[in-house]
């Protein structure tokens, strides 16, 4: 078996964490998401050095948003993925979408229709510490709960017979720059990437700066480490809510048996009552909609709320909670 030529202390951390996490296996078609900045060039040099080791076929995949005209990145990531030899694939937008949330919907809707074409079973996106550190922070803000807080996951589900895999998220983007320089990699200066008008480009320039300078110089390490654990915690909560969920059905109806679900403690039951309305309701509950139903499994029979989106009311009927929807 052939060695990897420049063996670094990423090489080893790549190698040792996919182990571990077991987020990638031998022989493997990955899909790796590449914009040509230090986090994704980062990932696919790693890749490629470690390929060797693991067998696994590489292509590049690289979504143009046209966020910008056209400013040369395509190519600059498919001249990068010739002179590797690796296959290139493009996909671009019909039109801008300026939301980052939009964004982001569509580049993992094409990645992972790519990879069902063309048989990849992993996109591998280069995602780091930092990213998680700014996702937690990005939420946080936003009024969040423990679901969104750890939402930068290393591995998840991404369509049929495709999974997500950011092998880089106990990385930050300091020691990405720091190897794409010691490995010679030239990286693509994103011009969208130091427009304040974004969310996450106000965090990432001012936020986080800020609170290495003046709060902890390991801030970026430190949130990322809190989304590890929230990411158990809410696994857990998820099982144990799933559970309860499943007895609290009335079979071949849509009431919630409040019985079983008020002995559960809190954190349980707004999570089953946000699994409840989310099979009825025609958004994703708020906090405040599920806020509404906790006093239900308490309530006097025939207590109800104010209307619920799409018009529904939820009532107590004997042990039961039911969604009446309007006629």
């Amino acid at each position: 078996m052939s060695e990897v030529p420049f063996w670094t202390l990423l090489h080893a951390l790549l190698h040792r964490t996919l182990k571990q996490r077991q987020l990638l296996d031998a022989g493997q078609r990955l899909l790796v998401a590449v914009s040509g900045g230090q986090d994704s060039l980062c990932l696919l040099r790693l890749l490629v050095d470690l390929q060797p080791k693991w067998n696994w076929h590489l292509a590049v995949a690289h979504c143009d948003h046209r966020w910008q005209p056209d400013t040369g990145n395509a190519d600059f990531v498919q001249n990068l993925a010739n002179a590797w030899k690796l296959p290139f694939y493009l996909k671009t937008a019909e039109q801008a979408d300026r939301t980052e949330a939009g964004a982001r919907e569509w580049r993992y809707q094409v990645l992972a229709q790519l990879a069902q074409q063309q048989q990849f079973t992993c996109v591998v996106t280069g995602h780091t510490a930092s990213d998680r550190a700014e996702t937690l922070l990005y939420n946080l803000v936003r009024g969040s709960g423990a679901d969104g807080l750890q939402a930068l996951t290393w591995k998840r589900l991404l369509a049929s017979g495709v999974f997500l895999v950011r092998p880089l998220l106990a990385v930050t983007r300091t020691e990405t720059a720091r190897f794409c320089q010691e490995m010679g990699l030239e990286c693509w200066q994103d011009p969208s990437n130091q427009d304040l008008r974004y969310a996450r480009n106000r965090i990432r320039q001012e936020l986080l700066p800020y609170l290495c300078t003046h709060f902890n110089p390991q801030a970026e390490h430190t949130l990322a480490q809190t989304a590890e654990l929230l990411q158990a915690e809410v696994d857990y909560l998820e099982n144990e809510a799933n559970k309860l969920f499943q007895q609290s059905l009335r079979q071949n109806q849509t009431g919630l048996n409040r019985m079983v679900v008020r002995q559960a403690p809190l954190a349980l039951q707004r999570r089953v009552i946000r699994r409840f309305l989310q099979s009825a309701l025609p958004c994703a509950p708020s906090f405040e909609h599920i806020e509404k139903m906790i006093p239900l499994l308490t309530a006097p029979n025939r207590s109800q709320t104010d209307p619920l989106p799409g018009g529904a009311i939820a009532i107590v009927q004997g042990d039961w909670i039911q969604l009446i929807h309007p006629l």
